[in-house]
């Protein structure tokens, strides 16, 4: 079999009719960053029924006390073709106190950042004190402000509805979340009012980058919080699962200012957590995927337990950069240090490409290694290869090791793209398929060639079929 040949566009291929335009346009629809609609209003009227109803799916947890929401959790949804984030939020309430102050911070962030908001009334209660407030803050907001007066189930409820003009953001737009009325109409009005491309993007410039500390309860997370801002800006003891609620704080390390996010420690299951737990597993995940770096917390004195591999692939997979610290390191002797390398060995492959710190929280012993190690993971988190550098990388790979055949046939790589960064994701476009074994030793070449330390790499396989030469 003849060897393929990479022509100076950048395809690599012996068939005339492929072309490098083809495979961009392919992925330009694919890759497009989604705006986002955020869902707010005071406790209990609704929003995450709402949220649940514009999925398509029930996603936001719903439950009849008001508060259940308390951070920002964000959901990718569809309508008409397009895609876009929606946000749901815990209620906002002005004169909010304790939890409930920062519940209302959550909810406002949501409505700087949004590039749409649904504003949710309950139409049963008509606008109240809170509503009004509300209401008069998004009046001075550039960004497009849709009046939801919901649990509308019936024509009688409309009449009363209608009083909801007096709040000044135009018509409510009337609809029963609980039973779908109304909310095909409101969603062709959500797509009008959002953009094309969102006006802000995840770990943009200007802002400190996201840093999310997770870990199984009682590893030492609010410890190192409270270390790395010098003040007990998170409760510490000894009792697992003190914290709840993610606690934000701007930190300056490495001349840098970051965000710190101490979450709650994630169970074994959350179906085997209840009440507050429960509600504080969601609002953990959410911190994760709002987060851009995740610092993972082992306790390196004792043995690696089911619960750490669980929080590092819910981090993995949710296509984090990622550092492991290994914590209450001035805990561990000689023959601790050979037990945790073993482990590491064994439990731990799939994440070997994680930048791993040795630190001690309580001491404060080599925190400040956090920092290279965080900048050198979202580097490879950020970082773009060329075309015509992967496409010529790929060609020696692919002379120097085949892929396995499948049904008597030698899959070519036609063509590859790096489709997307934040985590670095490449494309391969194929004649045929290739063994999973296979893709992750060009996920290891990729590393090896390029990098990536502390960053998780995707590399998908597209099939396509050969055309038929037009005559």
């Amino acid at each position: 079999m003849t060897q393929d040949t990479l022509p100076g566009d950048g395809v690599w291929t012996d068939e005339s009719d492929w072309e490098f335009a083809d495979h961009e346009g392919e992925l330009d629809q694919e890759h497009v960053p989604m705006p986002t609609l955020a869902v707010v209003g005071r406790p209990n009227v609704g929003k995450s029924t709402l949220v649940n109803r514009i999925l398509g799916r029930r996603e936001a947890v719903v439950e009849d006390i008001p508060g259940v929401t308390r951070d920002r959790i964000s959901y990718e949804a569809q309508w008409a073709g397009r895609k876009f984030w929606v946000q749901d939020t815990g209620g906002w309430e002005p004169d909010a106190k304790g939890l409930q102050q920062s519940v209302a911070r959550q909810a406002e962030q949501a409505m700087q950042t949004a590039d749409a908001i649904v504003l949710v009334v309950d139409a049963t209660v008509g606008a109240t004190s809170t509503d009004e407030v509300v209401a008069r803050t998004l009046r001075r907001a550039k960004t497009p402000v849709i009046l939801v007066a919901n649990k509308v189930d019936s024509e009688k409820l409309e009449a009363e509805a209608a009083s909801l003009w007096s709040l000044g953001l135009g018509e409510p737009k009337m609809v029963s979340a609980t039973h779908g009325r109304g909310t095909g109409d409101l969603l062709d009005l959500v797509l009008e009012s959002l953009p094309d491309t969102p006006r802000e993007t995840l770990g943009g410039t200007g802002g400190p980058r996201r840093v999310a500390l997770i870990g199984k309860p009682n590893v030492g997370k609010s410890s190192l919080m409270n270390k790395l801002t010098g003040e007990e800006r998170s409760v510490v003891h000894d009792v697992a699962g003190t914290t709840v609620d993610p606690v934000d704080s701007l930190v300056e390390l490495g001349g840098k200012t970051w965000r710190f996010v101490d979450t709650a420690g994630l169970r074994r299951k959350v179906s085997q957590a209840g009440g507050t737990e429960f509600y504080a597993s969601l609002r953990t995940k959410s911190a994760l995927e709002s987060a851009e770096v995740a610092v993972m917390l082992i306790d390196a004195s004792e043995p690696v337990t089911e619960q750490d591999l669980r929080v590092i692939s819910m981090a993995a997979d949710a296509g984090r950069a990622l550092v492991i610290a290994y914590n209450k390191w001035d805990l561990v002797d000689e023959d601790r240090r050979e037990q945790l390398e073993r482990e590491i060995e064994r439990e731990m492959v799939q994440v070997q490409w994680a930048k791993r710190v040795n630190i001690s929280a309580h001491t404060g012993r080599a925190v400040q290694k956090l920092v290279p190690a965080m900048e050198t993971a979202l580097e490879s988190w950020d970082k773009r290869i060329s075309t015509g550098a992967l496409n010529n990388w790929l060609k020696e790979i692919m002379a120097a090791t085949p892929p396995p055949m499948r049904g008597g046939k030698l899959p070519r790589v036609l063509f590859a793209t790096q489709a997307s960064t934040r985590p670095p994701t490449f494309v391969l476009f194929t004649t045929g398929f290739l063994e999973a074994g296979y893709r992750r030793f060009l996920e290891r070449k990729l590393r090896e060639e390029f990098g990536f330390d502390g960053s998780p790499v995707r590399v998908s396989v597209r099939v396509r079929e050969k055309r038929e030469r037009k005559k």
